[in-house]
């Protein structure tokens, strides 16, 4: 309904002005009101009406103006000229029409004869339309609709002073379901008081296509704005060449309407822009935006060319048909929404701009079990109120006041104040002010001075720090003990409940002792100030908190109260207890005038931060916070990243099974000098990153109950764990230094153990304990002697110690053998190969023949070609087999290591010679292999001349099975090895097998009999017949006896003529050349490395 009357209440000057205006005249006219307020009015309509101009046809413009005339005729038809198009005003103009009737037909005349030239010439690069799909269709004639002029105003007004658009009702959340005459695919949260008529569906629908066809636009939703997939939008993961790669085309400019209200201009456009999305290719055109979030987004157009189509919103899929195809396309669902921590001057500022953003309120909600409990919590909490209130006044002094004790003959500190811009130094006064009014800091006219600089927070705001370094120097360190962070959660086992206090602004609940004042001062660029309370940065202000904390907590430390700094964590069992311990522990805070922090307390949790860590009843993990800071962590550019990323990590390594391994990679890049990032480096980073995203909670300490100590060792590192009732409490690791991977297994293993013991051996001295171990010959180390160093100094570790070592195979010891494990699945990660020198010698060598220069530029070409010819990796070769080349010095040097190396083990000419076709091919390979072997001075010297011998020899008979008939002969002159100086050869001549039984002299026939006896009939029994020389031992009347008993024949060869053993002498023949070529390499090698 449209008010008639209306009643004024003047305030203000207004209010001043009408009791002047009723003095002189009895009543008040509208007329007057508005000759004194209205004036402005009246000249804004005006001014409306001078700047008419015509934007769309004269008809739409005529009406525009009917509306808003009220003036002469002549005036109105100069108006109405006056506002025409340019093309059509000069046409009309020149006619001087009279009327308001003939200026509207000049002008419609004037434009359709524009209108045909402009259908005749071709139009400009700068005048083409913009492509249809982003053109909106007008349904409507004329955009301004008198009809819907008092409609509008009234929406307007409603959407000014947020009223519902259909009832002029409140805003309200709960109006969603009262409001009736909301359209169902409409949703707003209005409120109810009776403000109006009620607009009707058709005409807001009205009113909402006129702000669609106001301008040619294209609009973007919040969530595409936003970038995010509720809202009716999908994301889609997609290609575009893989990279911007795109020809742009310029089109008529076209205004984009973004969710936030602002306009932007696109001129740019991709006519046919390829993308690939989960294997198919769609060409879409496409306005270049500045959109900030997607790369692309598809609207309704994209939509509407390839209907119909299926959209499952839940599981976000989009099925539809593309060349012919059916063709589903998945969505990304959308993830958690990641928030962070804003402050309230954060808060204010944004609310001044005109960005987007959204905030939410988080808060601990307790459930319908814990009601009680939160009840007797609000009331102990509602009992000590004035303890979580701010100090508006100093603290007291204190026995424990911080004092500064300097080094004998310190001058005192004067620096100069640091240079800063004219921001930053408003942000200094403001800061110091603020310390002023609370008193914490006065005045001074100390000769000591220190200056002060501004560190960013993470909310962006500044923090003022005096920078004590030349103080610090000077000063005597108090050396009172800081909690350590392992040993104080070692307290938490069994218990249930915690709570976390936090003081406020803990350090300035602390007086400074009068006389030390002074030495705090520090100078701004406008004063110079000292502290009546002990500041942030002094060298032992820590040391003097944490003794205050201990002393007036001390009745309840480690009973069920931790204290690290101003961190105050109190622990129970029951909540009853709970109740109890929190309530005096509040009592002696308050006692002594310490003050907390509410917003960073936390009360009765059955689940806590604390110290980094996440403390529960079922042990201790790390806090997602923490490691979620890691998974982002760049990769380090310098060794200060690097140091800074090791140092987060390295707080939690006792929660990642191999840390040390894991991380020698990247410790070793901090050495001086030594840092060059490598693949091994971000394998090794990349490895650390996803180890502490996948760690363990560990089980915390039960010091009644046993401890297990679980260690294994591998080449690069040691590993151990400390558990019970099967879950791990620790974990400890450590890389192995140059100096002791060679170490035997057994030293690595015994090492493993050492280590262990000495880190935990706080939790191992109570009582007995158990080492398990993989290596079996640890299990005895209680009864094995002492024979190395590494034993002897070892055990003195262990004395005092009660354990039992037990043997565990490396499949049921999972949680140590793992940690051997990291390092070899660590290796595997990248592909190494092995290239030998040689193998670039080879190559070398093609730089100066010109006929592998040759057949590499025929291979560049064509290969393999004809002749059996390739080119792989550079190097060449013939039938798979390398080739050399004409290079003699480097044929000889294959030919040296394939004959006199021990792989070789100066083998004659044809084993040399099949040894090398396998690999190698050149040009007269035999020849070559026959002349070096030849002249090779070593095998000339220590090898036998093999020619048919003289003569007519009798053969012995054929032996007719194994160890039947042997023959034995003796290898003497042979340098010592240990107290061995000869070797007894036994053969038998049917197998060709042989025993070396080592000697020393004096030996005897008894001596060789019982060897004989031992090393031949133990294991094959009593020969038939033996063969000898004419050697004293076997002619002596012993020797003889005894075979005689044991039934053997004895045959010896004729004097002179060793061919009669010449089986035996054969054998030795082969040992004394292998011995003579080899000795050299024996002798550096050693005989362990040649064995």
């Amino acid at each position: 309904m449209w008010v008639t009357a209306a009643s004024l209440h003047p305030e203000g000057k207004a209010a001043q002005w009408y009791l002047v205006y009723k003095t002189r005249t009895p009543s008040l006219h509208g007329r007057s009101v508005l000759e004194k307020f209205g004036v402005y009015e009246h000249v804004h309509a005006l001014h409306d009406l001078l700047e008419l101009k015509q934007v769309g046809t004269v008809e739409e413009y005529y009406q525009v103006s009917l509306h808003n005339g009220n003036m002469g005729n002549p005036y109105f038809v100069s108006r109405f000229i006056r506002g025409l198009k340019p093309e059509l005003k000069f046409g009309v103009e020149a006619q001087v029409p009279e009327t308001m009737e003939r200026a509207i037909m000049l002008a419609k005349i004037q434009q359709q004869l524009h209108e045909k030239n402009s259908r005749s010439s071709p139009k400009q690069a700068w005048e083409a339309k913009a492509p249809e799909f982003f053109k909106v269709s007008r349904t409507s004639k004329s955009i301004f609709n008198p009809a819907l002029a008092r409609e509008r105003q009234l929406r307007d007004y409603r959407r000014t002073h947020g009223l519902c658009y259909y009832r002029g009702e409140k805003y309200d959340r709960n109006h969603l379901d009262k409001c009736t005459k909301r359209p169902p695919a409409q949703a707003h949260a209005l409120v109810t008081n009776d403000m109006g008529d009620n607009l009707t569906d058709e005409v807001l629908a009205q009113l909402a296509m006129e702000d669609s066809l106001a301008a040619d636009f294209g609009t973007l939703s919040l969530n595409a704005l936003a970038g995010t997939t509720s809202g009716g939008c999908m994301k889609l993961r997609a290609l575009v060449n893989n990279k911007v790669s795109c020809q742009l085309t310029t089109v008529a400019p076209t205004k984009v309407k973004l969710a936030n209200g602002d306009d932007i201009i696109t001129d740019q456009l991709a006519p046919n822009l390829e993308w690939w999305c989960q294997g198919h290719t769609f060409a879409t055109p496409m306005r270049v935006l500045p959109l900030g979030t997607y790369d692309a987004i598809l609207g309704y157009d994209w939509l509407a060319s390839h209907s119909p189509m299926d959209c499952d919103w839940q599981n976000h899929t989009l099925t539809f048909s593309h060349n012919n195809t059916r063709v589903t396309l998945k969505g990304v669902p959308p993830a958690d929404l990641q928030l962070s921590e804003i402050t309230a001057e954060q808060l204010v500022k944004w609310s001044k701009g005109n960005d987007i953003w959204a905030y939410a309120l988080v808060h601990s909600v307790a459930t319908e079990s814990d009601s009680s409990s939160s009840a007797e919590i609000s009331e102990l909490l509602q009992e000590f109120s004035d303890v979580f209130t701010s100090p508006t006044t100093l603290p007291p002094h204190r026995s424990y006041d911080h004092t500064i004790s300097l080094l004998p003959g310190s001058a005192p500190v004067n620096s100069r104040p640091y240079r800063y811009s004219p921001l930053h130094k408003d942000e200094i006064e403001r800061q110091v002010r603020v310390l002023l009014n609370q008193g914490w800091i006065v005045h001074s006219n100390s000769p000591f001075a220190s200056p002060v600089l501004l560190v960013q927070k993470k909310d962006g705001t500044w923090r003022m720090c005096v920078d004590y370094r030349r103080l610090n120097a000077l000063t005597i360190k108090n050396r009172f003990p800081i909690p350590v962070v392992e040993e104080i959660l070692d307290e938490l086992a069994g218990t249930t409940h915690f709570t976390k206090l936090d003081l406020t602004a803990g350090y300035h609940q602390v007086r400074m002792a009068p006389q030390d004042e002074h030495k705090t001062a520090f100078k701004t660029h406008h004063g110079h100030y000292q502290f009546k309370v002990m500041p942030f940065g002094l060298t032992n202000a820590p040391a003097t908190f944490q003794c205050i904390m201990n002393d007036i907590l001390s009745p309840f430390l480690r009973k069920f109260v931790l204290v690290f700094m101003d961190d105050i964590l109190v622990y129970s069992s029951s909540f009853t207890d709970h109740v109890q311990h929190l309530r005096a522990v509040l009592l002696q805070l308050k006692k002594h005038q310490f003050y907390l922090k509410p917003t960073k307390c936390s009360f009765a949790q059955s689940q806590i931060e604390y110290l980094g860590h996440i403390i529960s009843a079922d042990g201790v993990a790390t806090d997602p916070a923490k490691t979620a800071i890691m998974q982002q962590w760049p990769t380090p550019t310098t060794i200060t990243e690097l140091r800074a990323f090791l140092g987060l990590t390295g707080y939690y390594r006792r929660f990642i099974r191999g840390y040390g391994i894991l991380a020698r990679p990247l410790t070793n890049l901090l050495k001086k000098n030594a840092f060059a990032w490598s693949q091994e480096a971000t394998l090794a980073f990349e490895a650390l990153k996803q180890a502490m995203q996948k760690a363990p909670v560990l089980a915390l300490p039960d010091f009644q109950a046993t401890f297990i100590v679980e260690t294994d060792a591998c080449d690069g590192g040691l590993g151990a764990v400390l558990m019970q009732h099967d879950r791990p409490i620790a974990f400890l690791s450590k890389a192995l230094g140059d100096k002791h991977k060679h170490l035997s297994v057994y030293e690595k293993e015994f090492l493993a153990v050492i280590m262990a013991v000495e880190r935990w051996r706080p939790y191992l001295q109570r009582q007995e304990f158990v080492i398990r171990t993989d290596h079996s010959s640890l299990a005895y180390l209680s009864e094995q002697n002492l024979h190395s160093d590494l034993q002897r100094k070892a055990m003195a570790r262990l004395m005092g110690l009660q354990f039992k070592i037990v043997y565990s195979k490396g499949k049921e010891n999972v949680a140590a053998d793992a940690l051997s494990r990291v390092a070899h699945l660590f290796a595997l990660q990248a592909v190494s190969a092995v290239q030998p020198v040689w193998l670039q010698e080879v190559l070398n060598s093609y730089v100066t023949d010109p006929q592998a220069q040759q057949l590499l530029a025929q291979l560049a070409i064509h290969s393999p070609d004809s002749q059996g010819f390739e080119l792989v990796s550079g190097l060449i070769k013939h039938n798979g087999l390398i080739w050399v080349g004409n290079n003699s010095a480097l044929q000889t040097k294959i030919i040296a290591a394939m004959h006199s190396s021990p792989i070789g083990g100066h083998s004659g000419v044809k084993a040399t010679y099949y040894r090398l076709k396998r690999m190698f091919h050149w040009k007269g390979i035999r020849l070559d292999v026959d002349n070096f072997v030849k002249q090779w001075q070593i095998c000339q010297q220590a090898k036998h001349e093999l020619v048919s011998p003289p003569g007519l020899l009798q053969p012995l008979p054929v032996p007719k099975g194994a160890w039947q008939d042997i023959t034995m002969d003796f290898i003497e002159g042979l340098p010592r090895s240990g107290p061995y100086t000869a070797i007894l050869v036994v053969v038998d001549r049917f197998t060709k097998v042989a025993h070396f039984i080592p000697l020393h002299h004096p030996f005897t026939a008894a001596h060789i009999a019982r060897l004989f006896l031992n090393h031949i009939v133990t294991l094959h029994g009593v020969p038939a017949t033996i063969v000898t020389d004419r050697d004293r031992i076997f002619l002596s009347a012993f020797w003889k006896d005894l075979f005689h008993l044991l039934g053997t024949k004895l045959v010896s060869s004729a004097a002179y003529h060793p061919q009669t053993d010449g089986q035996t002498e054969r054998v030795n023949q082969c040992w004394r050349c292998t011995f003579a070529v080899q000795f050299r390499l024996l002798q550096e090698i050693g005989r362990i490395g040649f064995l």
